[in-house]
């Protein structure tokens, strides 16, 4: 029962029931229970007209006689979840309240008081009525309030963090936004030590579990709800309720009306910047395909605030480093290419750079630097990419299922005239660098690598050719003999340094029966596998076969 009803214990402060004299005779460990309504009974089967949280008054007149009658009253009304039972001293019971009561009250931790005076029932039912319609009176003022206060922090677009701050306030208790990750993107303590709101925060918060998209888990003392809109959810906004009972539902109201603020703000924000993204990607498709003069490009980036001439720049390119899991539909993807681009305006703002940002293709995000006279790429770049890292690792706006990706940069070019070859450049990077096994913060031309290069030029005719020239009768040998596989172990053989026995133990073969098949793949090529320019060339057509076979 929620905390809007009153306890026990304060019903028995209430003005009516102390000119009773009351007394506490079991169940004094249970008076916190809340009171939801009061009601009168003469009649021993009373508990099959409760619902459970009403505060019983009797006088004891109709109750039975014996004392299994009175242990199975008592027994009943504890079933059904009354609150409590008050009895009157003086018409059925002048001394006391029967002993058989009072042991089934405390077996059950049921709440039993007795009147000593003679007190009319109407004051306490007009009194308890009372106390419960101003705190539901209450409520509905804070309510309002509730819907107010974020009606305006959603016309005004506050930020996650003041919205936050502001439901902290409301509710008194502290508040935390996580992402689904577990990462704390913004919290409130309410006054209390933020060390005790988010020490061992991953941990605890796996620990809160409700049930549905709202709802509170008494073990972990949480109020939770789900935060997201159009069917996709990016985080989660909990508030730490203090007492063991339900929280109030003027806290599931403020906290759902808090993550729809949180909801509404970032689809807002989402619609706007897609709109500038879009001009952004016009103007960057103008430069790649040369759609527009670039004089055109250049005046209508500063209309944006961005400017591009008399400035030194340099491409990059961002992309997914391997394809989701799953395969998504071109829905999935292009949600994921847009949550990307996101994430790269937003780091090019909070790196304190400029420059235009938006995909570039279906796979890619590009981004056209205008470096400040004086500033070195290099600083630039890697304050992008830190910026970057950054994004991803508070997780909003990431895209989901991303745990990294490929930043390439081309070469700094002195005017905008030269901006399509940076562009393509760090495109060609960021294809190679992918297919790579280094994990840099960008990637330039001189770090893809032979393995790079080679992917760069794996539709090439000449480059084909010679794949097929250095290994293609090995790998019609291995057509027609599918159980051998020579092709890895001259795979093995080249990756090891032509270390022999490294490359037997890596191939789970004896070394006598390694040193056949090497043999034997010399013969099939007609190569000396002894030979280091004849390895070398063996060496890259595996490469350049690698290449041609990823992009398959």
């Amino acid at each position: 029962m929620t905390a809007v009803f009153p306890t026990v214990r304060e019903v028995l402060d209430l003005g009516p029931l102390r000119r009773g004299a009351p007394r506490v005779l079991a169940g004094e460990s249970s008076l916190g229970r809340r009171v939801r309504w009061v009601h009168v009974a003469e009649v021993p089967d009373i508990a099959s007209l409760l619902d459970g949280g009403e505060l019983v008054l009797t006088t004891g007149i109709g109750l039975p006689a014996e004392d299994a009658g009175l242990r199975a009253f008592v027994d009943d009304l504890a079933e059904v979840g009354a609150s409590g039972l008050v009895v009157e001293l003086g018409r059925r019971y002048p001394e006391s309240v029967p002993r058989a009561m009072v042991l089934a009250a405390g077996r059950r931790g049921l709440p039993l008081i007795e009147l000593r005076r003679a007190t009319p029932f109407v004051p306490i039912t007009e009194a308890v009525h009372a106390l419960i319609v101003d705190a539901q009176l209450t409520e509905l003022r804070a309510t309002e309030e509730i819907h107010q206060r974020f009606t305006e922090l959603s016309v005004e677009g506050a930020e996650p963090a003041e919205v936050v701050r502001q439901a902290a306030e409301l509710a008194g208790c502290p508040v935390v936004l996580e992402n689904p990750a577990r990462q704390v993107l913004a919290y409130d303590p309410a006054g209390e030590d933020p060390g005790s709101v988010l020490d061992g925060w991953e941990r605890h918060s796996r620990r809160v579990r409700p049930t549905g998209r709202t709802g509170y888990d008494p073990d972990a003392g949480w109020l939770a709800t789900t935060v997201g809109a159009r069917g996709q959810d990016w985080g989660r906004l909990l508030l730490r309720w203090p007492g063991t009972d339900m929280p109030p539902s003027r806290l599931t109201i403020l906290l759902e009306r808090a993550a729809s603020t949180l909801a509404l703000g970032r689809l807002i924000r989402r619609d706007a910047e897609g709109l500038e993204r879009q001009i952004h990607r016009n103007l960057l498709t103008a430069l790649l395909d040369h759609a527009r003069p670039v004089d055109e490009v250049a005046l209508r980036a500063r209309a944006l605030g961005v400017a591009l001439d008399r400035r030194r720049l340099v491409g990059v390119m961002v992309r997914h480093r391997g394809d989701p899991a799953g395969e998504p539909g071109a829905e999935a993807a292009q949600a994921r290419l847009h949550d990307l681009a996101e994430a790269v305006g937003r780091a090019i703002r909070d790196a304190g750079l400029t420059g235009l940002a938006s995909a570039v293709d279906e796979q890619a995000v590009g981004a056209l630097l205008a470096l400040a006279p004086g500033q070195a790429d290099d600083a630039a770049l890697s304050a992008f990419a830190a910026a970057l890292e950054r994004v991803r690792l508070t997780g909003s706006g990431w895209p989901g299922g991303e745990p990294s990706v490929v930043v390439a940069a081309g070469s700094t070019v002195p005017t905008l005239r030269e901006a399509r070859r940076t562009l393509v450049e760090a495109r060609q990077v960021a294809d190679a660098a992918r297919r790579g096994r280094r994990d840099l913060p960008v990637f330039r031309l001189s770090q893809v690598g032979i393995a790079g290069l080679l992917h760069l030029l794996r539709d090439e005719p000449r480059v084909q050719t010679f794949v097929e020239r250095e290994l293609g009768a090995l790998l019609a040998y291995d057509a027609e003999h599918p159980r051998e596989h020579l092709l890895d172990t001259l795979r093995a053989y080249l990756d090891h340094g032509r270390n022999k026995s490294a490359a037997a133990a890596a191939a789970h073969l004896s070394r006598p029966a390694f040193y056949e098949r090497l043999i034997r793949i010399g013969r099939i090529l007609d190569a000396d596998l002894d030979s280091v320019p004849a390895c070398l060339s063996l060496h890259v057509a595996l490469l350049a076969l690698d290449a041609i076979h990823d992009d398959a």
